[in-house]
């Protein structure tokens, strides 16, 4: 689900969606939208849920794959088959990119469909090329193609108004660009992205833009940017999973 809007209007389901994902509740707003699942909106935004759950907790895996099947047997149209085979893709992904199952081919292949069912100015097109981003920078190293999948996403995200997908977009460009050494672009990337998700509330993707942001920042900010992010790491029950590592407190000194 990464990258997708917060709410819709002033629909009070998908606001109280919204607040229970941007906690990680992810079962508890699947749950929400289980009575709506026959309809293919629903579906796929359920499948996202737990998709997302399984990228932040490593968990979930059979759920999320259910939840998907049932998503692309709901989609009739060719946007929803494409927006079903990009999440279908993003799973793959997340599989692989955890370490789970080696998914790699399947999730180019999705991503491809995809790309061939979704025209360019289509929605959803901006989430499907930040996902071809991803699958280029995490599973082809290929950072030049990840960029420019990204850059269209973002110009895209920002044309369209997806406030949240542009907090990704800021990150990952970001990320190249401390990957190349160019450490005020990753420094403004990396604040973009925490400001927008600060602002949007999205608290289970808070600590890892304020992680993000400390490593290239110098001290002492950068030690308070951690400690913060280790608060709400450990306020959301230590989500997600994958950034314990990062916010482990250094070894104590031989006495």
């Amino acid at each position: 689900m990464s990258g997708t809007e917060t709410t819709t209007g002033d629909d009070p389901l998908q606001t109280a969606v919204w607040r229970l994902r941007s906690r990680g509740c992810w079962s508890d707003a699947a749950a929400l939208l289980t009575p709506h699942a026959t309809a293919p909106a629903a579906a796929l935004q359920r499948a996202a849920l737990l998709t997302e759950r399984c990228l932040f907790t490593g968990a979930g895996w059979s759920e999320a794959e259910e939840a998907l099947r049932t998503a692309e047997a709901t989609a009739r149209e060719d946007h929803e088959r494409g927006a079903a085979a990009c999440e279908r893709g993003h799973l793959a992904y997340a599989s692989t990119v955890l370490g789970v199952r080696d998914r790699a081919d399947e999730a180019r292949a999705a991503l491809g469909r995809a790309a061939a069912l979704l025209g360019p100015d289509a929605p959803g097109r901006a989430l499907l090329d930040f996902r071809r981003g991803l699958i280029a920078e995490h599973l082809s190293d290929s950072p030049q193609s990840a960029r420019a999948a990204y850059r269209r996403a973002h110009a895209a995200a920002t044309a369209g108004g997806e406030t949240l997908l542009l907090s990704f977009t800021w990150r990952h460009l970001a990320g190249l660009a401390l990957r190349e050494g160019e450490l005020a672009e990753a420094r403004h990337g990396f604040g973009e992205s925490l400001r927008i998700r600060e602002e949007l509330g999205y608290l289970v993707g808070t600590a890892p833009a304020l992680a993000a942001l400390a490593d290239v920042e110098p001290e002492p900010e950068a030690g308070r940017l951690r400690a913060e992010a280790g608060r709400l790491f450990r306020l959301l029950g230590g989500v997600p999973t994958w950034l314990a590592d990062q916010l482990a407190p250094p070894p104590a000194p031989a006495a």
